[in-house]
C-alpha cells in the first residue's frame, strides 16, 4: 500500500451519496467509510466518480477510466439498478461490462468493494404484477454480481434483504434512497467487511445519524415537488415496458405458468455468465 491510501467509488446515485445532504452536497457510505479505512497518520485521498442516473455502460465508459488513472488501493463498484428501469435491459450486456470494470480493477490489484441490493419495486411498494418483473430484473443482477464477486475475490455485501430494507428510518423521502441512517450502516457493515481482514484500520463509522430522518410531511412534501419530476423521467422510459411486462405477467399466472418467467430469468444469468467463462477461457487459450 503507497503512502496515501486513495479509494475510488463508482456507480449511481447510492454512493453518489443522495439521501444524506452535508453543506449543500451529497456526503453518502462511501465518504463515511473512506475516514475509517485507514490507521491513524496515514492520509485518505477520496475519489467519488457516481453520478445519479448511472447504468453499467455510464461506469465501465466514463467512470472506470478516470479511476484507474489514480491507481487505487480500494475500489467499490456498486451499479445496476438503473439499468433494470431502462427498456434496454440486457443481463448478457450487464454482466460483460461488470465483468470488464471488476477484471480492471483487481488487475491493478485494488481490494474491490460489491455489493447485491434491493429491487426498486419492492422499495416503492408496486402491486406485483408491476413489482415483480423489476424484482426479476434485480435479482437477476444480484446472481451476476454474487458470481462476478466471487471470481475476482470482492469484498461483497449482502444488502438485498434484511431487516434494513423494511425499516422505514433507513431510507430517505423518495423511498428509494438511504437517509442518512441507511448511508451510515451500509458503511459500518463494509467497514466491517474489511477489518475482519485487516484491510480498514481506522474507526469504524458511527450507525447513528446527525440529524432527524424525514418526517412523513416531509415525504410528501418531497413527492409533491421534486418527486413528481422524478417519477415522470422514469416513467418515459420505463412505464410502457413495464406495463407491456405486467400483461405478460398476467397472462402467464392466468395459464398457471408464471414459473417460466422466473427459469427465462434463470436461464438468462447462466447464459450470460456463461458467454463470460467461455471469453476467459480463450483469451487464456
Amino acid at each position: 500500500m503507497s503512502e496515501v491510501l486513495r479509494f475510488v467509488a463508482l456507480g449511481d446515485s447510492l454512493t453518489e451519496g443522495v439521501g444524506d445532504p452535508v453543506g449543500g452536497a451529497w456526503r453518502g457510505w462511501a465518504e463515511l467509510l473512506s475516514a475509517g479505512l485507514a490507521p491513524d497518520g496515514t492520509p485518505v485521498e477520496f475519489h467519488n466518480f457516481a453520478a445519479s442516473g448511472a447504468q453499467t455502460s455510464d461506469v465501465l465508459a466514463r467512470q472506470m477510466p478516470q479511476a484507474l488513472a489514480l491507481r487505487p488501493d480500494i475500489a467499490s463498484v456498486l451499479v445496476g439498478v438503473n439499468d433494470t428501469l431502462r427498456r434496454t435491459f440486457d443481463i448478457h450486456a450487464v454482466a460483460a461490462r461488470l465483468d470488464h470494470v471488476y477484471a480492471a480493477f483487481t488487475e491493478q490489484g485494488a481490494v474491490l468493494l460489491t455489493a447485491c441490493l434491493p429491487d426498486p419495486g419492492t422499495m416503492l411498494g408496486l402491486p406485483g404484477l408491476l413489482g415483480r418483473p423489476l424484482a426479476r430484473r434485480q435479482q437477476a443482477v444480484n446472481s451476476v454480481v454474487h458470481a462476478l464477486s466471487e471470481r475476482y475475490g470482492a469484498v461483497h455485501l449482502h444488502a438485498a434483504e434484511g431487516a434494513w430494507v423494511a425499516d422505514r428510518s433507513m431510507w430517505s423521502a423518495d423511498r428509494l434512497h438511504p437517509g442518512e441512517r441507511g448511508h451510515r450502516i451500509l458503511a459500518a457493515r463494509f467497514h466491517a467487511l474489511l477489518a475482519a481482514d485487516e484491510r480498514a484500520q481506522g474507526m469504524p463509522p458511527s450507525p447513528q445519524p446527525e440529524r432527524p430522518a424525514p418526517t412523513r410531511s416531509a415525504s410528501l412534501v418531497w413527492l409533491a415537488t421534486a418527486g413528481t419530476g422524478w417519477v415522470a423521467r422514469r416513467c418515459t422510459d420505463l412505464l410502457p415496458q413495464l406495463l407491456t411486462l405486467a400483461a405478460d405477467e398476467l397472462r402467464h399466472r392466468a395459464r398457471g405458468t408464471s414459473a417460466r418467467l422466473d427459469l427465462r430469468a434463470s436461464r438468462s444469468v447462466a447464459s450470460a455468465l456463461a458467454a463470460l467463462a467461455a471469453v476467459e477461457q480463450a483469451d487464456a487459450a
